[in-house]
């Protein structure tokens, strides 16, 4: 295939990726906590255990903003089929709060009848009354995030909550019965033992949510933690440790019934989070909030990072000037985001999309790891040295999924220098 016939056809894959795909799903972005994890890096701001006077006027305040913004975005698909509020803390929003969002976003895109409405809830943010309101209001699908089931562990991170929370805010959710149930997990914590570990996975598996995310710490640079803890040095596990812990998870919540659907993720059969799977698909989304991200019409667009910058942005008219993804980036995007499924990618629409001589770039660097035993081809109809055209190529589990980050790193790299070897042709 020619260079020239080669541009053609992978801008021809962007335009339809911008243009056939329109956005079902939103996630709503609420910045407040009452008080910074450790670990974290998100873009919040920080309301304290109190939300009466100032701080309740504050979040008053950022939710008709938020509502603005709504409101100033055009719809361009069809009603919506996930809406995700995450955090922050979302639980820290009044069921009124949450009612007038909820509204707005059903006013300006419509909500799907059996949509998923997820929401990230914390331990101590909330009481039965509340957790009523949210699902009268159409939350369908809980988030609660533990972390851990050590007293210890938890004022390690700087949680704002204890076990014993944890199993107060367990309770109210079973009350209330939310049809879709998940609980947050992270492995790799300060002086966090396999014992320990072992522990909340069991505790867990006895609570038995309908969904589990299981998540290896990352010392993000501007973190509490980045300024105590050096990765892979003591009291943080060593690398060694965190793939004990990841295979642990991996044995014991599968042995229990969940399905090992994403790196990170294990589910109940029919209780997958179909608002996370937009993301691996690489499909289109909106976002709103402080600091939310959105995927729309071939841009990917982040929003200001601090509360007064984003309500002058949205002040001036909420404008998207983000260039749209080259064809290359959209390869390399739908390859990181699709291998952390655990079914993988289609082959036979990587063929259809970026075309075969893409497809025998991708099959010859992935080849060493398709014989060490971390890359499989399922339906696989092709010998080993002949590039496959059909059957999903995926991460095998768990040695798969550990390695990702190499797998991933030696594909990108190739796979950008393929490109640029073309552009000077």
């Amino acid at each position: 295939m020619s260079s020239i016939l080669r541009i053609q056809q992978l801008t021809t894959v962007k335009k339809e990726a911008a243009s056939l795909n329109k956005p079902t799903s939103a996630y709503i972005h609420i910045p407040f906590c009452r008080r910074r994890c450790y670990y974290c890096d998100f873009a919040i701001s920080v309301v304290g255990d109190k939300l009466s006077g100032e701080n309740s006027g504050t979040i008053s305040q950022y939710v008709e903003w938020l509502c603005k913004e709504i409101e100033a975005t055009p719809k361009l698909g069809e009603s919506l089929k996930t809406v995700f509020f995450g955090g922050g803390t979302p639980s820290l929003v009044s069921v009124q709060q949450l009612n007038r969002i909820l509204s707005v976003i059903e006013k300006q895109f419509g909500i799907a009848s059996d949509a998923e409405i997820s929401m990230e809830i914390d331990p101590r943010t909330f009481d039965l009354i509340q957790l009523q309101g949210y699902r009268n209001a159409g939350v369908n699908r809980i988030s609660l995030g533990v972390q851990a089931f050590q007293d210890e562990l938890l004022k390690i991170s700087g949680r704002s909550h204890t076990v014993a929370d944890i199993f107060a805010a367990v309770e109210l959710i079973r009350q209330v019965a939310f049809p879709s149930f998940s609980i947050d997990l992270i492995s790799g914590l300060p002086y966090q033992t396999l014992q320990q570990w072992q522990e909340s996975l069991e505790t867990v598996v006895g609570i038995a949510p309908t969904h589990v995310s299981v998540y290896d710490l990352i010392v993000e640079p501007v973190t509490a933690f980045a300024r105590q803890y050096q990765p892979g040095v003591k009291p943080l596990p060593s690398d060694e440790m965190t793939v004990q812990m990841y295979k642990l998870a991996q044995q014991i919540l599968t042995n229990a019934g969940y399905e090992h659907y994403e790196i990170s993720n294990y589910a109940q059969s029919g209780h997958q989070c179909r608002h996370n799977r937009v993301y691996w698909e690489n499909r289109p989304y909106y976002g709103f909030g402080m600091g939310a991200a959105s995927y729309v019409e071939g841009k990917r667009f982040t929003r200001p990072r601090t509360r007064q910058e984003y309500y002058k942005w949205v002040a001036s008219g909420c404008q998207i000037d983000d260039s749209e993804l080259s064809a290359n980036d959209i390869l390399l995007e739908t390859l990181m985001l699709g291998l952390r499924l655990a079914e993988g990618l289609d082959l036979s629409n990587l063929l259809q999309q970026f075309g075969e001589e893409t497809l025998k770039e991708i099959w010859t660097c992935l080849q060493p790891y398709y014989q060490q035993g971390w890359v499989e081809i399922l339906n696989e109809e092709s010998e080993l040295n002949k590039f496959p055209k059909s059957g999903m190529l995926k991460l095998t589990d768990p040695e798969g999924f550990l390695f990702s980050n190499t797998i991933l790193a030696a594909l990108f790299e190739q796979l950008e220098t393929n490109n640029n070897k073309r552009r000077v042709r």
